[in-house]
């Protein structure tokens, strides 16, 4: 770690070591040693004991040096590839806003307690299938595709949910296309109807949830004001009663000013039996309420961090918690795919509001910023190449100057159009942290593969 000075009692910069200082490189230490990360490459690269000072020096000085250094010493690649941008994607998952309403009021909401703004509204059963014949009739035989529920809140329109399951699942089947199933819910509605639903098609689901009782109870409550928790714990526990499950079960913790004791909460619902827990800031909220600044972002940091030393701990012993954070960010530093966009909004994902709109993701829905077309009308290629260009990875500032760019690749679409970029160094950060894990892990092949395939 680079040792910050500090000069006349001034505060020293918690994010200076992790901030871009080489565009090629990002020097990091673990408990193992010093390391090099190879940005053009993905490989993380031990450094040599009797280099590792004046690779760090020179960073802080002299980045032209540190560079050359690093390339004298194997540790990083001289040749640059640039990532193409592409003209076109083929769509292989769409999320449909079946219910654009939810019984639950969080303040924070991005789809504003579900209506996107709007009256509450619930999905045809014709703009459903609709929805299935473009995803599946597009897809050649073999190559999977997926198609999820969102809201609102999705099991308030029980009814097209299920129909539109079984109906994705014959129209693929004829078309001999692999099809995946997923949704998101707030836990409160599930019935025996849906898990059997759930089970038949080996659904991934996704549980919001925020904390433990008095917390989530504060931040998601019903319409009517009472908690919300005491039916969330009722429909997990059914979840997870199932008999030879072929179902995933995680919880998503959107993480605010106001739930930020992570250890506390990721251990109360692994104790719940979710299969992973994820913890994502809320950075956007369209009421500006519970939106994460720098300092709660510092704090959201230290509490990622603590949550993974405890793993790590553990996974001495042999256990593996499910910390999906932590898990996901391994996965993408040991597959290191040079990604441009941070996810397949826009290109190979979109999502169909409750009357037929196109848009780039589920959280674009009703929104100009990322209208993409119709189910009806297809496509608006004009706007899905304009799209893919603007958010293409090499056209997102500052990120061409970052180490952490690949791995990163830009953040939220909707979170950078609507806020800017105001978590950098918390990603950063995390990334820095979870780089000297994966360097650490790399003396235990076997641990660090039992956390790779979680």
């Amino acid at each position: 770690m680079v040792t910050v000075a500090v000069v006349g009692g001034a505060t020293p910069d918690r994010h200076l070591a992790t901030r871009p200082r080489s565009a090629r490189l990002h020097a990091f230490q673990g408990t193992s040693g010093h390391f090099v990360l190879d940005v053009e490459s993905g490989a993380v690269r031990s450094v040599p004991p009797s280099h590792a000072g004046m690779l760090h020096s020179a960073l802080e000085g002299d980045v032209g040096r540190a560079e050359l250094t690093a390339a004298a010493l194997g540790l990083i690649k001289s040749e640059v590839k640039q990532v193409g941008i592409p003209r076109s994607v083929p769509v292989r998952a769409l999320s449909l806003a079946v219910a654009q309403k939810c019984n639950l009021g969080c303040t924070y909401c991005y789809a504003q307690q579900g209506a996107f703004g709007g009256a509450a509204r619930s999905m045809e059963l014709n703009v459903a299938y609709a929805s299935v014949d473009r995803l599946v009739q597009d897809a050649p035989p073999g190559e999977p595709i997926t198609l999820a529920f969102m809201g609102g809140e999705p099991l308030a329109n029980r009814k097209v949910l299920h129909a539109c399951t079984r109906y994705a699942a014959k129209q693929a089947a004829a078309r001999r296309v692999p099809i995946g199933f997923s949704m998101t819910t707030n836990g409160t509605l599930i019935s025996e109807e849906d898990i059997a639903l759930f089970q038949e098609f080996g659904f991934t689901l996704t549980v919001s949830i925020d904390g433990m009782q008095a917390t989530n109870d504060k931040l998601r409550p019903l319409r009517s004001g009472k908690g919300s928790f005491e039916r969330v714990e009722q429909g997990v526990a059914a979840l997870m009663a199932v008999q030879g499950r072929r179902y995933r079960v995680s919880a998503r913790v959107t993480a605010t000013p106001f739930n930020l004791d992570l250890v506390q909460t990721l251990s109360g619902l692994v104790d719940m039996g979710f299969d992973g827990v994820m913890f994502s800031p809320m950075l956007s909220a369209p009421s500006g309420r519970a939106q994460m600044e720098a300092e709660d972002l510092d704090r959201l940091l230290d509490e990622l961090k603590r949550c993974g030393e405890i793993v790590v701990a553990r996974l001495r012993h042999g256990e593996v918690l499910p910390f999906t954070n932590l898990i996901k960010t391994l996965q993408r530093i040991h597959a290191y795919e040079r990604d441009a966009y941070p996810c397949g909004a826009g290109g190979g994902y979109m999502g169909v509001s409750a009357d037929g709109g196109l848009f780039a993701c589920h959280r674009f829905v009703d929104d100009e910023d990322g209208r993409m077309g119709d189910i009806t009308g297809g496509i608006d290629d004009k706007k899905r190449v304009l799209w893919l260009n603007s958010r293409h990875l090499v056209n997102q500032s500052p990120c061409g100057s970052c180490w952490a760019r690949y791995l990163c690749a830009g953040s939220c679409h909707y979170e950078a159009i609507k806020r800017g970029r105001p978590a950098c160094d918390y990603i950063r950060g995390w990334l820095h942290y979870c780089l000297g894990v994966y360097a650490d892990l790399r003396k235990s092949p076997q641990k660090l593969q039992a956390l790779l395939s979680a």
